[in-house]
């Protein structure tokens, strides 16, 4: 996995709530037993029309998008089934980074992300930044105001910042991340590096024992 320490890129905007991994990642596109090829499949049901055609008013698909790497989104990203193909899609469409909201509603706390896709995430190298509702909304406002171009943004896991260039000036906004997550990204390890930073041991272990000897 690539180790994520500072990314610049541009900042295509999906303004919608709750997006499910059905829609993320549609059933169809699950019959594969390889965990390639699933970038082209991404929103497919909403980039697409219902004849197969591209469909222009769905955001991701405006030119100005065409090589974004963050991925702001409404609140609760993610939600619905556990389908790590989801994840997989995101990654391979070129995104590295998700942006979304937390949005208090009374006395409840809707999530940025759903704990399943984000635990997903952060097993594949993609970066998922929780901001408050407020913070959510001058940004897509801004990002609103771009004109003929993308924003770029730049996010800096170490210093936990996220940085929108906007013409207007930089707009700088700080998240917090679990330092567990935050550790692996940093030094790009995915679970089976996480296993071999400890390969010695593991080996003198195998070297003390005789795998041929059982053990009650």
């Amino acid at each position: 996995m690539e180790a994520f320490k500072i990314h610049r890129g541009a900042v295509a905007p999906l303004d919608r709530a709750n997006i499910d991994t059905d829609q993320i990642i549609a059933k169809q596109f699950l019959k594969s037993i390889l965990r390639t090829g699933f970038g082209p499949q991404l929103f497919y049901d909403w980039a697409h029309n219902p004849d197969g055609s591209v469909n222009p008013s769905f955001s991701l698909n405006d030119p100005r998008y065409k090589d974004a790497s963050i991925l702001i989104a409404g609140n609760n990203f993610g939600c619905g089934s556990s389908r790590e193909h989801a994840v997989w899609a995101i990654a391979q469409h070129g995104f590295k980074v998700v942006i979304a909201p937390t949005n208090r509603m009374g006395a409840d706390l809707i999530p940025a992300f759903a704990d399943i896709f984000k635990n997903n995430c952060g097993k594949n190298g993609i970066v998922t930044v929780e901001i408050g509702m407020e913070d959510y909304r001058q940004l897509m406002a801004e990002i609103g105001k771009s004109g003929s171009r993308a924003l770029e943004m730049t996010v800096d896991l170490a210093a936990q910042t996220i940085t929108l260039h906007a013409p207007s000036g930089d707009i700088r906004k700080k998240f917090e991340y679990d330092q567990a997550v935050k550790d692996r990204l940093l030094n790009g390890l995915d679970d089976i590096g996480i296993t071999l930073k400890y390969e010695s041991d593991l080996k003198a272990f195998e070297a003390r024992h005789d795998a041929q000897i059982p053990r009650g």
